[in-house]
């Protein structure tokens, strides 16, 4: 069951992804398509074994849609820079997957669990169960839970990155420039797309009339020497 449902949900997020792009923008776009299965993927994490297969269906397709949707209004409406969708997929998708064991548990799996007795010793008639059996309490149970892992998380993550931007020389923000021309460059030494460098001067791909740091300048120069080993020091 726990496969079928993985496999039935991301399917489903999948499909749903690229009829829902090409409905919204007139265009098949792959990269959503591709969001849309790691969303069903994500959000069938918490229930896949709780669910029937028809809810796992249910759960790829909303996860396939929600994706999408806030994808854009995170880089749209919040202007937060997150090109794949991580945010997205992962925390969005993530809490609605969190949440879908409160809303789709069918009672056929868990028995013994959430203080019902002891499986073994004190057998029970019924497992986890969701909104579908009319049980709100598991849902409020997942809603708690989803809350303390966002702000816990939130925490310790905010307070890793602050102290690392304190303790790192400029901070751990590239420059700008660097930012808008690609940081496989000046970050990893080696570009990440070697067949669209140009072969001869820099190019300001950046719009900002600042050149690239110095290790894309001579990548740039000599990317037709195919045994360039990197910048010189």
């Amino acid at each position: 069951m726990v496969a079928a449902n993985t496999a039935i949900a991301a399917a489903f997020g999948a499909t749903t992804a690229l009829f829902w792009v090409i409905m919204r923008t007139g265009k098949p776009d792959p990269g959503m398509a591709a969001n849309g299965m790691l969303a069903g993927l994500v959000a069938i994490t918490a229930p896949c074994a709780f669910v029937p297969p028809w809810a796992a269906a249910v759960i790829g397709i909303i996860a396939g849609v929600l994706v999408i949707e806030s994808i854009w209004i995170i880089e749209r409406k919040f202007k937060i820079d997150d090109p794949v969708g991580a945010i997205s997929v992962h925390g969005v998708c993530g809490i609605f997957g969190v949440l879908s064991v409160g809303i789709f548990a069918d009672g056929k799996y868990g028995a013994g669990w959430n203080a019902t007795g002891n499986a073994i010793a004190e057998p029970v008639s019924t497992g986890v169960s969701g909104i579908i059996k009319g049980d709100w309490g598991q849902f409020a149970a997942q809603a708690i839970g989803a809350l303390v892992i966002c702000t816990v998380m939130f925490g310790i993550a905010f307070a890793f990155f602050k102290i690392q931007d304190t303790l790192t020389k400029g901070g751990i923000r590239s420059e700008e420039a660097d930012e808008i021309a690609g940081l496989d460059l000046p970050e990893m030494g080696v570009p990440a797309y070697p067949e669209f460098m140009p072969g001869g001067d820099v190019v300001d791909v950046t719009g900002t009339g600042k050149e690239p740091s110095k290790e894309r300048e001579y990548v740039a120069s000599t990317a037709s020497a195919p045994g360039a080993a990197g910048p010189p020091s």
